[in-house]
C-alpha cells in the first residue's frame, strides 16, 4: 500500500505551508499529492506549482469538476500537466454536487452517470490523440451543420495513458467507476464496511469488462491526527464529518448522508442532518458518533495508526491518501512523517 497526501483546497491561508508539506511528502517517498477544487481555487494551477516544487511525487486532481470544463479542455489540461510534470499527473474527475453544479457553474445536475460516462470517453479519445468525434446525449463533436471539424490534440503527453480516477460514493457510481476508470477516489471509507459499501460495487463494474480489482487503484482520503487523547483527536474531526453528513448537498441529495446510513448510522445521520440544516452546527458535530469518526480516520499513537493501516490494506486499499489535521505547519509535517513510520511498522512499506 502506497501513501498519498491530500492538500485539500488552496487559499485557506496555508498556501506556503502546503508547498512545504508537498516537498516533505516528496522527500519521504509519498506516491501522489492531490489537490481539490470547489468554488475557490482551481486544481490545475495548484498542481502546476506543486509539480514545479517537487521531483518524484505524482500530482493528482481530486477532483477536476466535470461541470466546470468541456471534456476537450480537461484533456488539454491533463496532457499539459503530464508534460510539465514529466509524466507525473493523475487525472481525478467528479460531478461535484447539485449546489455547486447548478449554483456556481449553471449546469443542471441531471443524469450524472450518463454524463460522466460520455465525459470520460471524450477525454480518453482526446488524450489518445485521435481525431475527436463523438455523438452522445450530452455532447456532440463536431457540432453538426457548422464549420467544425474533428481535431487532434497537438500536445504529446509523456505517457500513452494518463491514469484516470473518478470520485464515487453511491453504488451505481462505484459500479460505473470500476468499469470505465483506472482508480477510484473515496471519502469516509471504513475498512469494516468496505465490502458492502464499496468493493462489491467496484468489482461488479470490473467484471463487466472482464477484469478484477488487480491493478485498479483504490484511493480513500483519510484524515490523520497523532496523539494519546483519542477523544480529543476525534473531536477535531466532528465539524468536518458533520459538514459532509449534515450539510453537503440538499436534504434529498446528500451522498455522504446516504453513505453513513449504509454504514448503519441511519438514526444518527438523520439527526446530524436535521441539526445542521436547522443552523445548529455545534449540535450536529456533537451528534456525530465517535465510532463513525474512529472508523473513517487515523487517530491515536503511531502503533494504533499502524494497526488501522493494516485494516485499510486488508480491505483492499492500494493508495492511502492522508489529510493531516491541524493548521500549524509543524503539526502537519509531524503527521506526514508519522504516517511513514506507521506504514513501516505495519509492514506495508
Amino acid at each position: 500500500m502506497q501513501l498519498g497526501i491530500n492538500l485539500g483546497y488552496w487559499g485557506a491561508g496555508m498556501d506556503a505551508d502546503n508547498l512545504t508539506v508537498a516537498r516533505e511528502a516528496d522527500r519521504l517517498g509519498y506516491a501522489v499529492c492531490w489537490a481539490a477544487e470547489a468554488y475557490g481555487s482551481d486544481a490545475p494551477t495548484v498542481l502546476s506549482r506543486v509539480a514545479a516544487e517537487t521531483e518524484r511525487i505524482d500530482v493528482g486532481s481530486a477532483i477536476l469538476q466535470i461541470p466546470a470544463r468541456a471534456p476537450a479542455m480537461t484533456a488539454m489540461t491533463a496532457a499539459t500537466l503530464d508534460t510539465l510534470s514529466g509524466g507525473r499527473f493523475r487525472l481525478g474527475l467528479g460531478v461535484s454536487g447539485p449546489q455547486v453544479s447548478e449554483g456556481w457553474y449553471g449546469v443542471r445536475f441531471d443524469k450524472p452517470l450518463a454524463r460522466t460516462r460520455e465525459y470520460v470517453e471524450i477525454v480518453r479519445r482526446a488524450m489518445s490523440r485521435e481525431r475527436l468525434a463523438f455523438e452522445g446525449e450530452h455532447w456532440t463533436l463536431p457540432l453538426p451543420g457548422g464549420p467544425g471539424k474533428p481535431l487532434k490534440l497537438t500536445v504529446h503527453p509523456v505517457r500513452e495513458r494518463i491514469p484516470l480516477y473518478i470520485a464515487a460514493i453511491g453504488p451505481k457510481n462505484l459500479e460505473q467507476t470500476g468499469e470505465i476508470a483506472d482508480g477510484v477516489l473515496l471519502i469516509f471509507f471504513a475498512p469494516e464496511h468496505a465490502e458492502e459499501t464499496t468493493l462489491r460495487h467496484l468489482r461488479a463494474g470490473r467484471e463487466r469488462i472482464g477484469a478484477d480489482l488487480t491493478g485498479f487503484d483504490v484511493v480513500p482520503t483519510v484524515p490523520l491526527a497523532v496523539g494519546e487523547d483519542l477523544d480529543a483527536l476525534a473531536d477535531q474531526f466532528r465539524p468536518y464529518t458533520a459538514l459532509y453528513v449534515g450539510g453537503m448537498g440538499s436534504r434529498k441529495q446528500n451522498f455522504y448522508n446516504r453513505l453513513a446510513r449504509r454504514m448503519g448510522y441511519e438514526r444518527e445521520a438523520e439527526e446530524i442532518q436535521d441539526l445542521y440544516l436547522s443552523g445548529d452546527r455545534d449540535g450536529a458535530a456533537a451528534a456525530v458518533p465517535r465510532e463513525l469518526i474512529d472508523s473513517t480516520t487515523l487517530i491515536g499513537p503511531v502503533e494504533r495508526i499502524a494497526d488501522r493501516m493494516r485494516a485499510y490494506a486488508d480491505a483492499g486499499v492500494t493508495t492511502l491518501s492522508i489529510s493531516p489535521a491541524g493548521f500549524g505547519l509543524e503539526e502537519r509535517l509531524a503527521s506526514v512523517r508519522a504516517a511513514v513510520t506507521a506504514l513501516e511498522r505495519a509492514g506495508l512499506a
